[in-house]
């Protein structure tokens, strides 16, 4: 796999000024009380929703801890730890959190270690449990944390505090340096706690995707129109979710515009029912593309009569179709069991 895509690394500032420190305290809020733009945290009783190495864990200690650190340029830094969430499925889900926890703290252990910072950071991090809104594999678990670092880092060799930087230039380049230590941190931490083929595994789920999406090389299923009237070929098909489960849906293209090339589009899927597994997916990817005869609406309806239907009656469905190894007869709204 490309390791570039194992885990989102990011850093971003607050500077020390009357609206840094309004934005930084908004933030604090926001991350103690989030989970995402959609959904308040859900708070579990007896336990701190910040873990405190040196900067607090309320709103209150920690706004009050950077402005204590503070230099003159940084109020406060911002990291995001975000593991990618296909691997992160891979993982038992009573694992993730510990997971994502060992990820950070050795990440930013790791990263200071590296700038030869020996007296280490003082630093705060916050985990959420988000899922996610990428419109092809929705609602996947996407847990990450956002970790608060000072302005200033003790030095041992001056005796005190001097501005803490991440410098991004030719001779030095931190950002560079955290990404290559986020990257062997989570490749280590795959291999302890999914295995060493965990590489191989998630390879051959990319080569499976790879295999759905030659569907759209054949003569497309049907039609549809976009909110601007424009009609779009699609081809209903899959798309594997994860080692488990797979989605049924429709591919199209989409506009995907860039300043190199303003013409662009790429193809993309929108799951109509998820959760299936991998050979009953198949199975009723290739039913709908035969009755639904071109019409789009007629995909919906379907992908709506399974999608309301429990994996007991999908099976009993493809039996009485003539089962997963026979030709299958047409299924429509109408049918009962």
């Amino acid at each position: 796999m490309d390791r570039k895509q194992m885990c989102v690394a990011n850093v971003q500032y607050k500077k020390p000024s009357d609206d840094g420190a309004k934005q930084s305290k908004n933030l604090l809020r926001y991350l103690t009380y989030r989970e995402s733009r959609d959904e308040a945290a859900r708070h579990v009783a007896g336990r701190e929703r910040w873990v405190n190495h040196g900067m607090g864990d309320s709103v209150a200690e920690i706004a009050q801890c950077c402005d204590d650190l503070k230099s003159e340029h940084v109020l406060t830094f911002s990291l995001v730890c975000n593991p990618n969430p296909d691997l992160m499925a891979m993982i038992a889900p009573e694992d993730r959190e510990q997971f994502v926890r060992e990820l950070t703290e050795r990440m930013v252990n790791g990263f200071f270690d590296e700038r030869g910072l020996d007296t280490g950071v003082e630093f705060s991090y916050v985990l959420h449990h988000r899922l996610t809104d990428d419109p092809q594999t929705p609602g996947l678990h996407d847990p990450h944390t956002h970790i608060v670092l000072p302005g200033t880092v003790y030095d041992e060799e001056h005796g005190q505090r001097v501005p803490l930087f991440f410098s991004r230039n030719r001779k030095v380049n931190h950002i560079d340096l955290l990404h290559d230590v986020t990257e062997r941190t989570m490749a280590e931490q795959m291999e302890r706690y999914v295995g060493p083929d965990w590489e191989q595994r998630y390879d051959e789920l990319t080569a499976v995707r790879e295999q759905e999406r030659a569907i759209a090389e054949a003569e497309p299923h049907g039609t549809m129109l976009d909110d601007k009237g424009a009609s779009w070929d699609v081809w209903c098909g899959t798309r594997r979710t994860d080692e488990q489960q797979t989605a049924v849906g429709f591919y199209r293209w989409y506009a995907a515009a860039t300043e190199d090339d303003p013409d662009a589009h790429r193809l993309e899927f929108r799951p109509l029912v998820g959760g299936l597994p991998h050979e009953q997916a198949a199975f009723f990817a290739q039913s709908f593309a035969q009755a639904m005869n071109g019409e789009m609406d007629k995909l919906q309806e379907l992908a709506g009569l399974i999608g309301g239907m429990s994996a007991d009656q999908r099976e009993v469905l493809i039996a009485e179709m003539g089962g997963y190894e026979q030709p299958t007869r047409d299924v429509s709204p109408e049918f009962e069991l």
